[in-house]
């Protein structure tokens, strides 16, 4: 069975049980683009924002307390979990997200209507727009429940980076006295612990923690209650004067609104910072990465200091071969959100007067960013740094045989001995240490005093 709806550009057929309506059912035949339905935490967030914008409507008389409730429970109803396969439109939409908006406000009306007793498109009843959409627009409605939705997923993506940051300082711990080389342009440099270069990964992590938490400040400044442009047209007093407050304690966060709602309404500029500080984050996680590769290959003719744990066979023709797939797999998710930061710095100049049309897929990519980061660092620390065992017979032997402890006597036999010291070496296959005590009488524990000056 069918119903009919209508709207200014004709009739459309709908399923008689569907929560959705004609302009979610448009939407969803305009934009088969990526063919990804909206991402469900964005969905509650709108919700949210719909009910704390009912709640103020209700208290305030422009809602009859009968409204008011039915769709304060409706908007319930989705953020609790429920509903999700309703929003059908793509999140790759145009329109500045108004598709997105229309979907939720006809969602959350059929809810409300069935909670009157009627049902799904009796509108009469509750109306997507002129009750369920009151005082609001699609240009401070999406804005506003795509900071929020930043903001939580951020939250979880910030445990994340702590929880590997905590790993890597327990292996910086665990392997504090492991002498070995450390290595500059990929060759020998001077020797180091293996604790300090954990150590060293674990600093540059809390660093992208604290810059991603700064970036995540403007996040909390909003533009519900601008409606299309900043000028709160629609709206009314008791409606601007209260709607953050409310929405504040429907969400759980101290939102603020903008100081210049025009501003906040035009630009998506802090939305840029956000992705930025991810991106950089994937740089360096990248580069993690990249080392422990490096450190781990082999197994026979390799560098082979680290031992990865064994996680899948690596070859369907090599028997034996185990790649390390869980650092290859952590280098791919960061190209992965350093090719959305593009998009995000892409959309976020496109924008023109008034209004960032682009926003849509700005959020796309952002979202995505975060959930495929806090993802794949969840599974490498789990998978692979957890795990990883430093081979310490081979860190000291490369150690001992290394020719940059040399380094070290610079100060006691200037440069010039201590690099005839290396050529002899090479030459003869003895340490540094060795000859450094045969010819000038200098003990190993003297060098490396100077090795490890720390």
């Amino acid at each position: 069975m069918s119903r009919i709806e209508k709207d200014l550009l004709g009739e459309v057929l709908i399923d008689d049980d569907a929560l959705y309506g004609i302009q979610s059912l448009r939407a969803k035949e305009n934009f088969p683009i990526v063919k990804r339905g909206m991402d469900e935490l964005f969905i509650a967030n709108i919700c949210k924002v719909k009910k704390a914008a009912a709640i103020v409507n209700r208290d305030s008389g422009a809602l009859s307390k009968e409204k008011g409730d039915a769709i304060i429970k409706a908007c319930d109803k989705v953020i609790e979990g429920g509903y999700y396969d309703e929003f059908i439109v793509d999140l790759l939409q145009g329109g500045a997200g108004t598709s997105a908006n229309m979907n939720a406000n006809e969602v959350i009306a059929n809810l409300a209507i069935i909670e009157l007793g009627g049902r799904p498109g009796d509108y009469k009843l509750v109306h997507p727009i002129d009750d369920v959409n009151m005082h609001q627009s699609t240009n401070d409605v999406i804005p506003t429940a795509a900071r929020i939705t930043v903001l939580d997923k951020s939250i979880t993506l910030l445990e994340t980076l702590e929880y590997l940051r905590d790993a890597l300082l327990e292996k910086a711990e665990e392997y504090k006295d492991v002498n070995k080389i450390g290595r500059t342009q990929l060759q020998d440099a001077v020797p180091m612990k293996a604790g300090q270069e954990f150590k060293s990964y674990a600093s540059m992590i809390n660093r992208a923690i604290e810059k991603i938490s700064v970036s995540l400040i403007t996040m909390y400044q909003v533009n519900i209650g601008a409606t299309a442009i900043g000028s709160g047209i629609n709206t009314t007093k008791a409606y601007r004067e209260n709607i953050v407050k409310v929405l504040s304690e429907v969400c759980g966060k101290q939102l603020k609104v903008f100081e210049d709602l025009y501003d906040g309404t035009q630009n998506a500029d802090d939305f840029a910072s956000v992705s930025s500080e991810i991106k950089v984050c994937a740089l360096s996680l990248s580069k993690l990465a990249n080392d422990i590769r490096l450190l781990s290959s082999g197994p026979m003719t390799g560098i082979r200091e680290l031992d990865l744990p064994d996680r899948q066979s690596g070859s369907s023709i090599m028997p034996g071969k185990v790649n390390p797939v869980i650092a290859e797999a952590l280098n791919q998710a960061m190209f992965l959100v350093a090719g959305n930061d593009l998009t995000v710095m892409m959309a976020a100049e496109a924008g023109q007067l008034e209004l960032n049309a682009f926003l849509p897929v700005l959020l796309f990519q952002l979202f995505e960013e975060i959930d495929v980061l806090n993802n794949s660092v969840r599974t490498f620390t789990d998978n692979c740094i957890k795990g990883i065992i430093v081979f310490k017979e081979r860190c000291e032997s490369n150690y001992e045989r290394s020719l940059s402890v040399a380094t070290a006597l610079n100060p006691l036999i200037g440069y010039d001995k201590a690099a005839k010291l290396v050529k002899e070496s090479q030459k003869t296959g003895r340490t540094i240490f060795e000859l450094a005590k045969e010819i000038y009488g200098i003990e190993k524990e003297e060098i490396e005093k100077r090795l490890f000056p720390e």
